[in-house]
């Protein structure tokens, strides 16, 4: 089986956590633990960096937070890795011999039994010399790499992983057209105790106990038929909203948030979707098969409670809507997204860094055709009104997420007297023009502008690669009410993470049967089955804390939220949290979801 580039990064953490520590699922206690486990992955973090990653006051780190530090951290430098090559090369003679090996893998960490470090050392050892040398430390790390995938029962003990069956898997994600077909669901649950190989340790099977999930979806699960549009929705009052996703490097997604107030109570049809920018119909933008959907709340946005009203629920083709009456009142508009496809997608691009501003034969300085181009789709982005001006709070907006900074009304005056505008706002000349400036002010050195436009999700093509960081996604938000004049306003560019993680929690609750793991009867599992996705909450109401255990291994045609097929929750005493989202990789093929949830005995 292929593995994902995600698979692949998650198989090497996992190595590198297993040689310092028994399984995945202890916790480390200190920053020199959390340190020895970089340097385990190849990793040479300064002290500052340390610092950063394990800040006063904390008391541990789990195995998804080293996932997390991981990806922040560069792999080390040939020279760094020289002194981390002599530590194992205790007597410095430049190779590391089985004696110095078995000395570390047999008495720290995971420790290994002579046979099984006889047969890393047999895998790295390619010249059967009896040493390893400083240029074979890449080949040690792929053989225990393979070592990890290739004994059974050292996996089953420490991950729980079904060996057999594994789901078909693709180094990236295709195209994800829309097909006319009706879904047909049927949904089949059993709950048994585990019955996995007699590999596993008798007194594991005996403290396990697993609730498993069977969902089959039809494929081009991508048209509702059930919500027909008002006739009369043109005569309604209508007001548009756009907006964007952007893919932090910690993989947080942020997004505008939205104030919706009503006057009184009224009918309400509400629609969220992708934003098309590409010129070409028959080659739509990459994203446009990115799942949205968008929760109403009652709340303030600076408080962390609230209240869910209702979500767009239901599908037709890139659109997510929903219909219902209102009440006269305030609400929050939080999009939302699985992040199921934002996932990186294996796309050829130019190396070549694109050129922002030439010199004109006189020696000023002008656009080059590329850069206005992308100015321009970044315009239609900001233009949240499609009004196509920019007003002050658009605009800062913009400035927030580029340079964390706002434009003050003194300075947006400035502006409407050296750029074009119109009816006080900026218009789509007047925003390049004023890019322009900020080229002159740098006398064409491009710097800022770039760190602009990779806030905005362009990498130095000048091509918006969903996958880069931060990724951007478009979208549009329709609100429409039949009898009363709504308003629709921006207010916060925020990830709004735990407002939106309880709304989230909530719609799931609400619309799923809560099953318990049999033996575990305060641990419940809500599994929820919509238009195109499947999610799942894990509420745990004991007194202590829960790690459950993940693994969609026998799943077909599935991506997961959390960007792998096998992991693990820790889920406190008395809370709830999502455990993940699933989705079709290809929605013109059928699918299955089929996950296993096991909880994992107190170590």
């Amino acid at each position: 089986m292929q593995r994902s580039e995600k698979e692949r990064f998650y198989m090497k953490c996992r190595a590198a956590y297993l040689s310092v520590f028994r399984s995945s699922l202890v916790n480390m206690t200190s920053k020199d633990q959390l340190c020895t486990v970089l340097q385990q992955a190849g990793r040479n973090p300064s002290q500052k960096a340390l610092d950063i990653y394990w800040p006063p006051g904390t008391k541990k780190l789990n195995f998804d937070d080293f996932c997390e530090i991981l990806k922040k951290e560069k792999p080390a430098e040939p020279d760094q890795l020289m002194r981390i090559f002599k530590k194992f090369d205790v007597n410095c003679d430049g190779y590391i011999s089985h004696e110095e090996l078995s000395r570390i893998l047999t008495s720290s960490g995971e420790k290994m039994s002579p046979k099984e470090v006889d047969e890393i050392f047999s895998l790295a050892d390619v010249n059967k010399d009896g040493n390893i040398w400083l240029k074979k430390g890449e080949q040690c790390q792929t053989a225990a790499l393979k070592k990890l995938e290739a004994d059974a029962k050292l996996k089953r003990q420490n991950f729980g992983n079904q060996l057999d069956n594994s789901p078909q898997s693709s180094e990236s994600q295709p195209e994800l057209p829309a097909s006319e077909t009706q879904p047909r669901t049927e949904l089949e649950t059993t709950q048994r105790k585990d019955s996995r190989s007699s590999s596993r340790p008798s007194s594991a099977r005996s403290r396990r106990s697993s609730l498993s999930t069977v969902i089959p979806m039809g494929a081009g699960s991508t048209k509702s038929g059930r919500l027909v549009e008002p006739k009369s929705l043109q005569d309604w009052h209508h007001t548009l909203m756009r907006g964007c996703f952007y893919l932090e490097e910690d993989v947080t997604i942020v997004s505008l948030q939205y104030r919706l107030v009503i006057p009184e109570t009224t009918s309400v049809y509400l629609t969220i979707q992708p934003l098309n920018l590409s010129p070409i119909p028959e080659k739509p933008s990459p994203w446009m098969c990115v799942d949205t959907a968008l929760y109403v709340v009652t709340g303030n946005e600076t408080k962390e409670d609230s209240n869910l009203v209702c979500f767009t629920e239901l599908r037709d083709k890139e659109r997510f809507l929903w219909r219902g009456e209102l009440s006269a009142g305030s609400y929050l508009l939080l999009p939302f997204t699985t992040g199921c496809r934002l996932m990186k997608r294996t796309r050829k691009t130019s190396t070549k860094t694109a050129q922002l501003v030439n010199r004109t034969q006189s020696g000023e300085l002008e656009l080059t055709r590329e850069f206005k181009v992308a100015l321009s789709d970044i315009f239609e982005v900001i233009d949240l009104d499609g009004s196509g001006l920019l007003s002050l709070e658009e605009y800062n907006f913009f400035e927030q997420r580029t340079s964390g900074e706002k434009c003050d009304e003194d300075a947006w005056a400035i502006c409407r007297e050296n750029f074009d505008t119109k009816n006080s706002e900026l218009t789509r000349q007047g925003f390049l023009e004023l890019n322009l400036m900020e080229a002159n002010d740098r006398e064409g050195d491009p710097r800022d502008l770039w760190l602009t436009l990779k806030a905005m999700g362009y990498n130095h093509s000048l091509d918006m690669v969903e996958g880069t960081c931060p990724l951007f996604l478009n979208g549009i938000i329709f609100f429409y009410c039949e009898d009363a004049k709504a308003t629709l306003q921006a207010v916060h560019l925020d990830s709004g993470i735990k407002m939106l993680n309880s709304a989230v929690q909530r719609s799931i609750t609400s619309k799923a049967e809560a099953r318990s793991l049999k033996g575990h009867e305060n641990v419940l599992i809500y599994t929820y089955k919509g238009e195109s996705r499947i999610s799942s909450v894990i509420a745990n109401k004991s007194n202590q804390k829960m790690t459950v255990h993940i693994n969609n291994e026998q799943s077909k045609n599935c991506v997961s939220s959390r960007g792998m097929s096998v992991f693990a929750v820790e889920v406190p005493a008395r809370t709830k949290m999502v455990c993940q989202h699933v989705m079709a990789l290809n929605d013109q093929q059928e699918w299955t979801y089929n996950c296993v949830e096991t909880i994992i005995p107190s170590l």
